[in-house]
C-alpha cells in the first residue's frame, strides 16, 4: 500500500471530475489573476514533474495551477483530502492527489515514489507545507504545539528532500525549492517557533546546497513576503507584532510566488543556488516578470 491513508490519479478517465471546457479555460486564467496584467514570462515545463507540498491552499495550491499551466504533471501533497482531489480534479490527467503528512518521514518518501512510479520521475520538489502556530510569547506558549510546529516546518522540509534527493542524483539532475520567509533572519514578537523553524530551513537550504550542487542538484529558498493566504488572517487574529496590524491591501496574491517558483526552475536563477530569493525585491519581481 502506497500510503496509510488514500492515494487518488485523478483524471477524465479516472474521475467524473474530469475537466471540462470551462474548467480549462478557469485553470488557464488562474495564474494570471490578480496579476494586474503583468507581462509574464512563458515558461515550458512540459514532461516535467513536481511534487508540491501543502498543496491544498495557499501558495501550494496557486503553485499547482501555474505548474499545470506551464505544462507540467504535479503532484499535491496535503493533509486536506477533499481539498487536494478537487485541485486535482480541475486540473485533469497529469495532476496527482496525495494525502500526506510530511511530520511523518514514510508519509513523504511514499508519496515521493508514487509521483516517480506515475510519471516516471521528479524534477522538483517544492517545500511548501508549514504552519505559523503557536503565536505567542515563549514563556506562554504550549510546548507541544511549540513542537508540532518544528515537526512540520523544519523535520517535514527534511523528509522530503531527504526522500527526493537519492532520485534525483540518480537521474543526475533535480531543483528543490523550500519557502522560506524572512522570520528565517530577524526576531518576530510571538513567533519564536515559526523563526526558529524557519532558520534552521534556511540553514537545510545552505547545508544541502553545499553537499549536493555538484551532483546536480539546485537547491534554493524563496522568500515570498506576506502573501494574502489563510495563514495571514491567523496572524491577523493573533494580534501580536506589527505584521498582525497589516491591511489585507498589502498582503500580494498567492499568484505572485506561483509565478516566482516558476522563475526559480529556469537558468536564470541559478545565481540564487543555496540561498533565499526575495520576492520582495523589486528586482525580483522584475525578473519574474511581476512588474
Amino acid at each position: 500500500m502506497i500510503l496509510s491513508l488514500y492515494l487518488f490519479k485523478i483524471g477524465p478517465r479516472l474521475s467524473t471530475m474530469g475537466p471540462t471546457d470551462a474548467t480549462i479555460d478557469a485553470i488557464s486564467s488562474y495564474p494570471k489573476r490578480n496579476l494586474k496584467g503583468t507581462a509574464l514570462k512563458n515558461i515550458n515545463l512540459v514532461g516535467k514533474t513536481i511534487l508540491i507540498t501543502g498543496a491544498s491552499r495557499g501558495i501550494g495550491e496557486a503553485a499547482a495551477y501555474a505548474f499545470a499551466e506551464a505544462g507540467a504533471n504535479v503532484a499535491l501533497v496535503a493533509r486536506s483530502t477533499d481539498e487536494i482531489a478537487e485541485i486535482a480534479g480541475k486540473i485533469g490527467q497529469k495532476a496527482l492527489a496525495i494525502p500526506c503528512d510530511v511530520s511523518r518521514y514514510s508519509d513523504i518518501a511514499s508519496a515521493i515514489s508514487a509521483t516517480a512510479q506515475t510519471f516516471g520521475g521528479l524534477d522538483v520538489l517544492i517545500n511548501n507545507a508549514g504552519v505559523v502556530d503557536p503565536i505567542g510569547h515563549l514563556q506562554d506558549t504550549d510546548p507541544e504545539a511549540w513542537s508540532r510546529t518544528i515537526d512540520v516546518n523544519v523535520k517535514g522540509v527534511m523528509h522530503g528532500m531527504h526522500a527526493a534527493m537519492p532520485g534525483m542524483i540518480a537521474q543526475g539532475h533535480g531543483t528543490i525549492i523550500n519557502i522560506s520567509s524572512g522570520a528565517a533572519h530577524g526576531p518576530v514578537e510571538g513567533w519564536t517557533a515559526y523563526c526558529s523553524s524557519k532558520a534552521a530551513v534556511y540553514m537545510l537550504t545552505r547545508a544541502a546546497d553545499k553537499e549536493s550542487r555538484d551532483k546536480g542538484l539546485r537547491i534554493m529558498g524563496l522568500s515570498p513576503g506576506t502573501v494574502a493566504t489563510q495563514m495571514q488572517r491567523e496572524i491577523k487574529a493573533s494580534g501580536i507584532n506589527p505584521v498582525s496590524q497589516l491591511d489585507w491591501s498589502v498582503h500580494i496574491p498567492p499568484e505572485w510566488p506561483a509565478q516566482a517558483l516558476l522563475w526559480m526552475c529556469t537558468p536564470e536563477a541559478d545565481s540564487f543556488l543555496g540561498d533565499d530569493v526575495s520576492l520582495r525585491e523589486d528586482d525580483i519581481r522584475r525578473k519574474v516578470g511581476l512588474i
